[in-house]
């Protein structure tokens, strides 16, 4: 244990970070989020849906939700930051492993896999209404007349967009600043989940939370369909240059200013073609197609975006190496 200590000691701060996060995702791959284990995100849930029925009522509302974005942020870093600081003067390594658990509890690279996995498994024994039903628990749209095809494109979808959401955007902020800022994301997120859209009670107190969370999630979008591409180098039967032609064409097209980065990228190295009409409600929502149709959409291409989300979190976290490396030779 001395021995580990030292080693962590004479590790730059950057260093340190680094290894904090490659830690936290390791965290995540062996136990993903346990029901047994409290989860920060849990929490977070609550007080926004707590003050958001206290507050989304009645004129300002747009102020109203600016304060509120503004408020559950603070909240969540200041708790975050004099937990881990408080664990770090207990010891240590109590410190270091509770950064490493809140760190883990804002990414989802287990749950990820295991929600596509659920649909794709009965949908490949030929089970279209089990699948179906898994879909509808992870996607908002309106699932018990799709076809496998739609079923297969709203898993592929769900599963590209939240490499971002779930993977790649909490580890650049937690590399920037630790668990308080991975956390901070994990907040603006919940918060854009909950009340960032644009219906009728949302349009306005919800146009704050929306805006953060395109600013939060702007960069790391960018980078993720980088380096889903890079990596991607080594999966065979990458459609790499196609890929890179859809992802330039029709990234822009996505309503999101960032979901379309990584929808793209996976339609263009898979070879399918992503968006078109969706159903909320029973109202018809018809939305930008991304990519080409070279093939028709079948269920082992979930399993092809699992893949892509793995070689877009794995590309992601080595190009964080690299980036370290280069700024300790500098300095």
């Amino acid at each position: 244990m001395i021995n580990a200590l030292s080693m962590f000691q004479e590790t730059s701060l950057l260093g340190f970070v680094l290894l904090i996060v490659v830690a936290g995702v390791i965290v995540d791959l062996v136990i993903g989020d346990p029901r047994w284990l409290p989860h920060p995100v849990i929490q977070i849930g609550k007080l926004i849906s707590a003050l958001e029925k206290r507050c989304n009522q009645g004129g300002k509302r747009r102020l109203k939700g600016v304060m509120l974005t503004a408020v559950v942020i603070t909240i969540v870093f200041v708790v975050t930051f004099l937990v881990v600081r408080f664990a770090y003067q207990l010891h240590f390594f109590v410190g270091v492993l509770v950064e490493v658990y809140f760190i883990s509890t804002t990414i989802a690279i287990k749950g990820l896999r295991t929600a596509g996995l659920e649909v794709y498994i009965p949908l490949s024994q030929g089970n279209l209404k089990e699948a179906r039903t898994k879909l509808s628990m992870i996607v908002g749209r309106d699932t018990k007349d799709l076809s496998e095809s739609e079923v297969v494109r709203g898993t592929v979808e769900t599963i590209a967009e939240n490499t971002v959401d779930g993977i790649t955007a909490p580890l650049f902020w937690a590399m920037i600043g630790g668990a308080p800022l991975a956390m901070v994301y994990r907040a603006i997120n919940t918060l854009d989940s909950m009340v960032g859209y644009k219906n009728e009670r949302y349009k306005e107190f919800g146009w704050a939370s929306a805006k953060t969370d395109d600013i939060a999630n702007w960069l790391p979008a960018r980078l993720t369909a980088f380096s889903m591409i890079t990596a991607s180098f080594f999966i065979k039967g990458s459609k790499i240059k196609h890929a890179l032609k859809i992802t330039l064409r029709d990234a822009r097209k996505h309503p999101s200013p960032n979901s379309g980065w990584p929808e793209a990228m996976v339609a263009g190295l898979i070879g399918v073609q992503l968006g078109g009409v969706n159903y909320y409600h029973g109202q018809k929502s018809v939305r930008a197609t991304m990519g080409d149709p070279l093939m028709r959409l079948r269920s082992n291409h979930i399993k092809d975006a699992i893949l892509y989300m793995h070689a877009g979190w794995f590309g992601f976290i080595v190009m964080l190496i690299m980036i370290v490396l280069v700024i300790e030779k500098m300095s």
